[in-house]
């Protein structure tokens, strides 16, 4: 069997999830992720009309003053040329006008930010909450071939990216473009041959903007994907630090993030370098402008044709138009960034989902725990098959363990019986009703699953136990907990049952998690067992007490018990032997050792290891 730990493999992301896939990736559409993202944005088209209205009122103050500071230049200039006394009164009403101006200005831009915080917030909320649903409803075999690094990259990363240039990106665009066209009203107001000489600049600087910005596009997305690759190995090192350590491959390790992040940094290099020209080139664009006004202007006071006041709100008009055209530029590298997210995003959003099933017209409770598989076969690819044809019966009760050595099929066939893989041919049956009938929350509340590997969230031990079932009471919790024999040990601890676990569980032993994830089983009572050796984590002891107890909750029930120390199933119903796919044998544990099969040599092979340790 290819996957034999598939439950468990995206927990453990391997380096062929990184690197080459993600370098597979095709070129993006830049055109239909803007329309996407943009899309967004209309729910909360009342608000964004609040900023632009904001900004307008903020940029309409800011635009009116240069040419009222140039009525004030011109006001002194015409009293030193006429020998008339300076106006100071004028020039005082001027003062007042313009401050009274700023404030205003300062206002409605401080209700343009606090808007715009509010839009950029509820958008990403609401992206946030499509990723996280979407996690929910992907299939299994998507977790398989992504890496958790990657996965956490989407989610937080990229959403992070987009929330950035929501929150500046959007408010600047929305102010510059309104300053622009205010700036170009009033230079045409007081002069338009003026206002050509700067006009013929701006479409110099819309030519620079857009060449930067389609030669830094597609290193932008390489840098997004080269940022997931580096958070799978990061996730990966770091989740299994003690196997590095432990088999001294830190060297490797090292060797291998620095090939990694050697490609980040290429890539990073490259988008920030060719985004970062547009500054230059702006202020350079914007030097042209401001010369060409100068001399122009300077040769029209002198002709008499324009006030000196005017060429100097030309000036700063220069200066001014400018501004907004630099931060476009400047914040055009957020928005690559944001778009190379979005596109990672809407990726994952447009996912195959598993598909939504309705509840069938069934009386769970009312069922027996009988489990027929019919003819089944399976594979992850089609032309490999994993599991071959075949059939078998099990009773109400009955406890059925599966052998077998790695890859032989064990963990794929507890995958098909939980529908996290749905069979390719045949079908599998809970008395006599069709898995496939049923929908998969209805299919999956017949099981309880208790694993090797234990997964434990971070919260109290109550709530830890409590989420094998809903609604649980404290009675039921603690009632579990002791059939579990983990009741003595919770008590023990400062806070009891509302002891909060840590986000690896790591304030208590490994022993004591495994008897939390058996007390969860036990408190959701299923129907049918799943047991992938429970009791492996827990010491001798321990593990005979969790052996009465789970004899005492298998009465009635079906079990299905995945075994790698064949001396805890002697006492099942009936043992699989499994092989590459096929029952090659079965029978009680009695029955195969007398067959002197492939059970037999299993059986033998562990006890003379046991006998030799």
């Amino acid at each position: 069997m290819s996957k034999e730990s598939t439950t468990n493999s995206k927990h453990r992301p391997g380096p062929s999830h990184h690197g080459p896939m993600m370098m597979a990736e095709k070129p993006k559409d830049f055109k239909k992720t803007f329309r996407r993202l943009f899309s967004y944005l209309k729910p909360q088209k009342w608000a964004i009309l609040l900023v632009i209205l904001a900004s307008v009122f903020a940029t309409l103050f800011n635009v009116v003053s240069p040419k009222i500071l140039g009525d004030a230049t011109s006001s002194i200039f015409d009293s030193f040329t006429s020998g008339l006394p300076v106006d100071f009164t004028f020039l005082a009403k001027l003062l007042i006008f313009l401050m009274g101006l700023y404030v205003l200005a300062s206002f409605f831009s401080f209700i343009q930010q606090f808007i715009m915080a509010g839009i950029s917030q509820r958008i990403v909320a609401g992206i946030r909450k499509e990723v996280k649903e979407k996690f929910t409803r992907l299939p299994l075999s998507y977790f398989d071939k992504h890496s958790t690094g990657d996965l956490l990259s989407r989610a937080v990363n990229d959403i992070d990216n987009i929330n950035n240039s929501l929150q500046q990106a959007l408010t600047q665009i929305i102010t510059s473009v309104i300053t622009i066209i205010g700036i170009i009203l009033m230079m045409l107001i007081i002069s338009p041959l003026l206002s050509l000489v700067i006009l013929v600049t701006i479409p110099l600087s819309l030519l620079v903007i857009r060449l930067i910005a389609k030669m830094s596009q597609k290193y932008f997305v390489q840098q997004q994907k080269e940022l997931g690759a580096i958070n799978g190995h990061v996730e990966e090192i770091f989740s299994g630090h003690q196997v590095v350590k432990a088999y001294g491959q830190e060297e490797k390790a090292i060797e291998d993030f620095n090939v990694i992040n050697e490609k980040l940094y290429q890539t990073g290099w490259r988008s920030q370098f060719i985004s970062g020209l547009m500054m230059p080139l702006m202020m350079f664009v914007s030097n042209i402008g401001y010369i060409l006004v100068s001399i122009v202007g300077g040769l029209l006071v002198i002709n008499n044709s324009i006030r000196i006041g005017d060429v100097q709100a030309f000036i700063q008009y220069t200066q001014q138009i400018s501004q907004p055209m630099t931060q476009v530029a400047s914040v055009a590298n957020l928005i690559q960034t944001a778009l190379a997210s979005a596109e990672r995003i809407f990726e994952l959003l447009d996912e195959e989902e598993e598909i939504q099933e309705d509840e069938a017209n069934v009386e769970l409770s009312h069922l027996a725990s009988s489990v027929e598989f019919h003819r089944i076969t399976f594979g992850y690819e089609p032309d490999k098959p994993v599991i071959n044809p075949f059939s078998l019966d099990v009773s109400s009760g009955q406890t059925i363990a599966i052998v077998g050595p790695t890859g032989a099929g064990k963990t794929t066939l507890i995958n098909l019986l939980l529908r996290f893989y749905e069979v390719n041919e045949g079908s599998i049956k809970v008395d006599g009703v069709s898995l496939q009938e049923l929908s998969r929350k209805q299919a999956r509340s017949l099981f309880a699953m208790v694993l090797q590997d234990t997964w434990l969230f971070k919260g109290t031990i109550y709530d830890n136990i409590a989420y094998g079932k809903e609604g649980a009471t404290k009675e039921e919790v603690v009632a579990a907990a002791k059939k579990a024999f983990a009741d003595d040990f919770i008590r023990t601890l400062p806070d009891g049952y509302d002891t909060i676990l840590s986000e690896d569980a790591s304030n208590i032993s490994q022993g004591q998690r495994q008897l939390l994830t058996i007390a969860r089983a036990i408190l959701s009572e299923p129907k049918i067992l799943i047991l992938d050796e429970a009791t492996s984590s827990v010491d001798t002891r321990t593990e005979m007490n969790i052996q009465h107890a789970m004899k005492d909750m298998m009465i009635g029930r079906t079990s299905f018990v995945i075994a790698h120390r064949l001396s805890t199933i002697k006492d099942a119903d009936l043992i699989l032997v499994l092989n590459k796919g096929d029952i090659v044998e079965k029978g009680s544990h009695q029955q195969l050792l007398d067959k002197e099969g492939f059970y037999a040599e299993l059986y033998q092979s562990q006890f003379d290891e046991h006998s030799a340790s």
